[in-house]
Parts: structure tokens; sequence; C-alpha cells
């Protein structure tokens, strides 16, 4: 009765061991890394055989029964890893010896060891069968108490016998009772921690649906506004375009009309007048057009580059002759700045170089009231990590109204100007920056803004010395 009675203690005690741990896995240990809770599971379970021998049945001899090979049974069922489970019996075996050194010391950790050994085999059998877990486990019950048995038979320091007859018709029921209800525990609390991951799982993937719906809605939300602003931005453009275009029109057919009407009451010098005018609202006209028509070729494609050498020192004598009559016209300052040495020759396309610098150029005069405007060509090294780029640069100085920091990537956009206002003030569709950014990227170069509100600008113009 004695011996029963050893035995439901020792259950009770593994019971509220494995409640008391799994209070502690689930409260305890929610911050402590998967590494270290392994570990923590390890000890624990060496801890449950040794706790099982310390309220174990005690015979002379220091002969001990107990529930020590169940937590055996459990890191079978649990661990994947086969040499984890050898690693916790040698370690159930040599705790037996903290009760004292001797002979059934010695045959305890070589019977709890064996048994390591053994349910490691079960592990990996466990692992390949197809069989339901509640098989497996009952059949990892039977073998690890029959084994027990045996080993205890074999070289146990009582007479065999007694053993078979006297204690193992007690003992062994008891043990596979409880070893099953051990079993059961552990199925619960498998379960029970199975729920808690998918809890948690479907906690983690609500998480982050909810962040990225969040995500979706800013990005909708920033596209309509985009889409806003620019649907503002080409209403703009079209009320700027359709005033741009009415006004050298209106200036053609007016004059048209007049020299058509006044045949014989004109004098040479208005016929002279009236043809110059026609002649440079046509020009006017002319560009718009040939404005819109690069941005839509730019846009689709198509526009072609055309690779040839190109003269260096042909280009700031091109521009000069161009814009000295509109410095002269506005009392502006013009200064043509060459920084020696500058290659001869660059392969590039001459049109659009000086289709580029003409829409900087224009601008610069346009926005600049009083003061001067400056075209300085130079060459620019640039190393980045083990490569060297030379660039030879154009840079287009003004003093006029300058662009605030906000603005100095919007008014490369097309149909995008710093201030709507702007254009109907100083008059031009806007265009000319965004087409002369494509082109420059086209040319393999890019353009670069300094620019303070109010103290004028310098537009730069890289292009690749090849």
């Amino acid at each position: 009765m004695e011996f029963v009675k050893n035995f439901l203690m020792n259950a009770g005690m593994m019971i509220t061991l494995a409640y008391l741990a799994n209070l502690l896995y689930k409260y305890g240990l929610t911050r402590v890394s998967p590494r270290s809770k392994y570990i923590l599971s390890v000890i624990l379970l060496i801890f449950a055989g040794w706790l099982s021998s310390f309220f174990g049945f005690r015979l002379p001899e220091n002969l001990i029964f107990d529930l020590r090979f169940v937590p055996l049974i459990v890191a079978a069922m649990v661990y994947a890893r086969p040499w984890v489970i050898i690693v916790i019996g040698l370690g159930i075996g040599l705790m037996r010896f903290t009760f004292g050194i001797s002979e059934a010391a010695l045959i305890g950790f070589i019977n709890a060891t064996t048994l390591g050994i053994v349910c490691a085999l079960l592990n990996i059998w466990m692992r390949k069968s197809r069989l339901r877990l509640a098989v497996k486990g009952a059949i990892t019950v039977l073998v690890v108490n029959i084994v027990n048995v045996a080993i205890l038979a074999l070289i146990g320091l009582l007479p065999v016998k007694l053993y078979l007859i006297e204690i193992v018709p007690i003992m062994l029921p008891i043990c596979i009772f409880l070893s099953m209800v051990m079993m059961l525990l552990l199925r619960e609390f498998h379960m029970e921690q199975q729920r808690r991951l998918q809890l948690e799982h479907a906690n983690r993937l609500l998480s982050r649906q909810t962040e990225e719906l969040q995500e979706a809605h800013h990005v909708l939300e920033e596209r309509a506004h985009q889409l806003l602003l620019s649907s503002q931005y080409k209403s703009e453009f079209l009320a700027n375009m359709s005033h741009e275009l009415r006004t050298p029109l209106n200036s053609i057919i007016n004059l048209a009309q007049m020299m058509s009407e006044q045949e014989y009451e004109r004098t040479p010098g208005e016929t002279k007048l009236y043809s110059g005018m026609i002649y440079r609202s046509g020009l006017d006209l002319l560009e718009l057009i040939n404005d819109v028509l690069d941005l839509s070729k730019v846009e689709a494609g198509k526009l072609e580059i055309v690779q040839e050498e190109v003269n260096v020192s042909e280009i700031p004598e091109l521009l000069h002759m161009h814009f000295e009559m509109t410095a002269e016209r506005k009392g502006l300052q013009f200064h043509i700045l060459q920084e020696q040495p500058l290659p001869e020759i660059i392969l590039s396309d001459s049109q659009r170089i000086q289709q580029i610098l003409r829409n900087l150029l224009a601008n610069a005069f346009k926005f600049t009231r009083e003061g001067s405007v400056t075209l300085c060509i130079r060459v620019e090294e640039e190393h980045t990590g083990d490569e060297s780029l030379s660039w030879i640069v154009f840079d287009v100085t003004d003093t006029g109204i300058g662009i605030a920091d906000a603005k100095h990537q919007l008014i490369f956009e097309a149909f995008q100007q710093a201030d709507g206002s702007i254009t109907r003030q100083y008059g031009g569709t806007g265009l000319g920056l965004s087409i002369s950014r494509d082109l420059a990227h086209l040319l393999g170069g890019h353009l670069r803004l300094q620019s303070t509100e109010g103290q004028g600008s310098t537009f730069s113009l890289y292009l690749p010395i090849r």
C-alpha cells in the first residue's frame, strides 16, 4: 500500500510540475528567446526526473522506485532531435548520484541512460511512422515501461523472482496508467500551444493586412491628390497655351487684314513694319508648336538623337548672336565665360544642345529685370568609387526672381510651374524646362539647379565628354 501511495504522490508531483511549467511558459517566458526556452525545457525535464527520485519509494541499500522515466517519454513525444533525448536521459541518470554514490545509484544511472537511448530510437520511429499520434504515444509508453522492467530485472539488486512476482504486477500497471495520464496532459498542453500559436499567427496576419490596407489607402489618397494636381496643372497649361496661341494668331490675322484693307493707303514703312510683326508672330507660333511636338515625341520615346562631332567653340558664338539683341533690348549684361582647358570636340547632338541652352537662356532673360545673364562653360571631374567621369558643364546664371527651394523639382515636370501666375505674367507655356531635362537625359547628361528665391538662379547642363 505504501508503494502505491508513493507512486501516486510521484504522479501528483509530475502533474503539478507540468501545470506550473505550462503557466511559466505562458506568462513568465513571453519575452525569452526560443533558444533559451528550448534549453530551459531540457533542464526542466532533468529536474522532473530528479524530483521523481526525491519523492520515490525507498528501500534498503539506497534502492528507489519512481517515475523518472516519464520525462523521457515526454521528451520522445516533444523533441525533434534524438540526441537531445539522450542528453536528458544522461542528465537524469547523473542526478541519481545526488542521493548517494552506491551500486543502486550506478544501476539507476545505467537504467536512465539506456531508456534515453530507447526513447531517442522511438522518436526517430515516430517521425517516420504514419500512425496516429495517440497510437504512437501508447506504443511509446508500453515499450518504455517494458524496457524499464527488463533492465531492473536483469541488473537490479532485488532477486529476479521477488521483483517479477511481488513488485512488477503492482508497479507496471500503475506506471503505464500514470504514463498514459501524463501523455493526455501533454496532448492537451500541445493542443493549447497549437491554438495559441495559430491565434498569434492570425493576429500577426491581421495586423500585417491592416498595415497593408492603411498603406494602400495612403497610396490611393496620394495618387488622388496627384491626379487632382495634374488636372489643375493641365487646366492652367491649357489656359496659358490658349492665350499664347491666340496672341500671335490674332496679330497675324489683324495685321494681314489691315494690309489687305489699306493696300493703297499704306506707306512703304508701314508695310515693312506690318510684315516684320507678322514674321515675328509666326516665329512665336512656330516655337509654341515645336515645344508641344517635342514634348509629345519625348513622352512617346520617338525623339531621335543624332550622335555627331560637335565643335565646342561654335556653341557660345551662336548663342551670343541669338541673344545679343535680347540683352540690349532689356538693358541686361550678357557674359559668356570659357574656363580652360576645354575639349575641342565632343560627341553629341549639336541641335539638341543648342535647344537646351536656348531654353535656359530664354528663361534667364525672361525672368531677369535688371543685372546680368552669364553663360559659363567649364570641365568638371567626378569620382565615384573606382570610376572617374569627365563632364563638360554649361552654367546659365541670372540675377532674376529666383525659385523657392520647395519648387526646385516641381518646375521640371510637364504642365507644372513654380507658380501658375508666372506664365501669365511673363508669358510662355512652361514646357521648356521639362523638354530640356528630357533632352539632357537622352544626351547622357542631366540638369542641376541652384537657386534662392529673390536672388537669381543657376541652371547647369552636364554632358559627358566621350
